[in-house]
């Protein structure tokens, strides 16, 4: 008896080790090893319809947490914009809170990670001392796309040391009217440079190998982020650039300007795409299924997941959210992937539940989505490593990551007026002066340097948003010690005249701003703006610094500025604007964007029977450095300098033998003189 219980229990304990390894066995999508597909058709045949569901939602941090995570089998969460762990929240605040949403996610019966978002669109700008690049616009200016791919690994690396495998950038919009918004977020009226641009993402997601295969999502490794290119299609070419409105256009023009973009961000393989809030001859490209299934996912082969945007789908209504059911189904069946709701989540899983139990939303539209999902974390490796880690704290804001970003500001800026002709620049500024002044808003408020979209959504004025270097500060730095740097934000006429100032830079611009809020009809200059540049200009010669999204009124003012200079939205590094101001590099950018005599002519691109800009695109006046100029000066100081070794020498000759008096000794004794003066000259420079 004793003999046969105990078999049957050894029986019982072998029976349910077999079944655990032969359980283990069939868990393929856990095995790395196995096929993609393979992985992704053995967890989705293992889900439940709430467990498919749960992967299409993402949601908003301020809402999640890690019993929400388990309960609904959220599959991604995000940051809006200026949405932090707390303020100035360090590098370990965001991996510890994302690491929680996601011990959330993984303690579900089928333990799939979630992925977490963020607008990373000019470096990781929701986070304190990250670094700030200059926004799409200014990089436009600069013509340089490996320029861009390289901020797209610094935005990968900031992006990965907070614990954030998911980037909304890049914006592909082709703006054709800079009163819209976002205008700024829009790298050029020209779909040939935005194409160019989107090497953004193989700096986000890594190269693809030599012989990928064509459109599988890919991603290098836990250093690099997935990318996302939006806003899915015609969000440029709104009707008066009014922001999430409709884009009147035929077919061939949506495509010949809107469209060229997404198909050499889908050559790259971008993992993700988001849709545009605005409509297409009236239809809501949230509900527009010939556009997102027909021809993004079945005409391009589009492999990854599309994404809606910020409570996108309540806005296939009119009010937005007027009939909830129906934008699900609308929204869904258009062939929207993963919905940013991004708060109300069981409102929507009720909703979309109920849609497909009636059949009303096929079940393979649902398993469409997951299979997109799934598809881009097993190539992200989530399932491998879905928590992050404190590693690459140090790639905040790091020393490398701030001068790759100072090198685009210098070559972003673009010049527009230096002087009243060719024979009397006034740029590059000389250094040394008696006493030069500085005014205007925007000279020492970095907040207003680096726009919207930085820290908070709308941006924020003021010096300590985060870390970097105002304008002013870096013309501190810059000129002689010598040269007495004064800075008053709005001087009087009688002010300017009666200091005595050898030149002055006035800095002046827009405040920030983002998305609807931007919508401008007169494109003007903020606060005293303008009154700055007519104090300052009327009593001293001046250099003017527009620090804007987009071309603004400028025309009145031009005659009296000698000097023209837009920088942009430039970001944390403003050392670069005072680099190319006083020489040390030369001015390169051209104009991403024509700029307008009068707003009345807008909408006004290249190629326009009414083209009349004040200045065309692609305009740009250059400079030399004076660094050209010193290295050539180093060579000359080098060949004196072993000529004064050499004259030296035969001056301590003379002087003990011939004591001078001989009229050779005394032409060599003055040629060692200046032999020795270049030779000191040299080596103190």
């Amino acid at each position: 008896m004793v003999k046969g219980a105990i078999s049957l229990v050894a029986g019982l304990v072998l029976f349910h080790c077999w079944v655990a390894m032969a359980e283990a066995e069939h868990l393929r999508y856990k095995d790395s090893k196995q096929p993609l597909n393979t992985r992704i058709k053995d967890l989705i045949d293992r889900m439940t319809l709430e467990e498919k569901i749960g992967q299409m939602v993402q949601i908003e941090r301020g809402v999640a947490s890690a019993e929400v995570m388990n309960k609904y089998f959220i599959g991604s969460v995000l940051s809006g914009g200026g949405s932090v762990p707390k303020p100035k929240a360090t590098a370990k605040d965001w991996v510890d809170m994302i690491n929680e949403f996601q011990k959330g996610a993984l303690s579900t019966r089928l333990g799939i990670p979630m992925i977490y978002g963020i607008d990373a669109v000019h470096g990781n700008n929701n986070v304190y001392n990250a670094t700030i690049f200059p926004h799409n616009v200014g990089l436009g200016a600069t013509r340089d796309p490996q320029l861009v791919k390289k901020i797209g690994e610094a935005t990968a690396l900031e992006s990965r040391a907070t614990g954030i495998p998911y980037v909304f950038a890049p914006s592909i919009a082709v703006c054709r009217d800079p009163r819209w918004g976002r205008c700024y977020e829009s790298y050029s009226e020209d779909h040939k440079i935005v194409q160019a641009m989107t090497e953004l993402i193989p700096g986000l997601q890594g190269d693809l190998p030599a012989n990928w295969s064509n459109g599988v999502p890919y991603v290098v490794g836990n250093k690099k982020v997935a990318a996302c290119a939006k806003h899915f299609v015609g969000d440029g070419g709104t009707t008066e650039g009014i922001n999430e409105d409709n884009t009147v256009a035929t077919r061939h023009e949506l495509f010949s300007i809107h469209m060229q973009a997404y198909y050499n961000s889908i050559t790259k393989v971008v993992l993700t795409i988001m849709v545009s809030y605005s409509s297409w001859n009236g239809e809501k490209m949230h509900s527009n299924r010939d556009l997102v299934t027909g021809f993004l996912k079945n005409t391009l082969h589009f492999r990854g997941f599309v994404i809606s945007d910020w409570k996108g789908i309540d806005r296939i209504t009119s009010p937005p959210h007027a009939n909830y059911t129906f934008s699900i189904e609308a929204g869904v069946n258009a062939g929207i992937d993963m919905i940013m709701i991004p708060f109300n989540y069981t409102e929507f899983i009720d909703g979309l539940t109920l849609l497909v139990k009636k059949n009303v939303i096929p079940m393979s539209r649902i398993d469409d989505a997951v299979k997109r999902i799934l598809r881009v974390k097993f190539v992200m490796g989530l399932f491998e490593n879905p928590l992050a880690d404190y590693s690459l704290a140090d790639q905040i804001g790091s020393p490398e990551h701030r001068e790759l970003a100072r090198e685009a500001v210098r070559k972003s800026l673009v010049l527009l007026k230096n002087g009243e002709n060719v024979d009397k620049p006034i740029l590059p500024l000389p250094k040394k002066s008696s006493k030069i002044l500085v005014a205007g808003s925007h000279a020492d408020n970095l907040g207003y340097q680096c726009g919207g979209w930085t820290i908070q959504w709308q941006g924020q004025s003021g010096n300590n948003i985060t870390t970097g270097t105002p304008i002013l500060s870096a013309i501190k730095h810059a000129v002689d010690k010598e040269t007495k740097v004064v800075y008053e934000e709005n001087p009087s006429l009688d002010y300017v005249k009666f200091n005595d100032f050898s030149y002055a830079i006035v800095v002046v611009g827009e405040t920030p701003y983002a998305e609807t809020n931007g919508d401008s009809l007169n494109l003007t200059i903020s606060g005293h703006g303008y009154e700055t540049i007519d104090n300052v200009c009327s009593g001293v010669k001046c250099v003017v610094v527009l620090i804007t999204g987009r071309p603004i009124v400028i025309q009145p003012y031009l005659e009296k500025i000698e000097g023209l200079v837009v920088a942009w939205l430039p970001g944390s590094e403003g050392s670069g604007v005072a680099d190319v101001l006083f020489g040390d590099y030369g001015f390169t950018g051209k104009l991403p964007r024509t700029w307008f005599k009068t707003v009345d002519q807008l909408p006004m691109n290249v190629g326009d029977s009414h083209y009349d800009p004040l200045f065309p695109f692609g305009f740009g006046l250059t400079t030399e450095a004076y660094k050209a100029t010193s290295e050539y000066l180093s060579l000359l100081n080098i060949s004196f300098a072993i000529f004064g070794v050499f004259l030296g020498y035969l001056l301590l000759l003379h002087f003990f033998y011939f004591r001078c008096w001989h009229h050779i000794g005394i032409v060599i004794c003055i040629f060692s003189m200046f032999g020795l003066f270049f030779s000191f000259n040299y080596y103190t420079y």
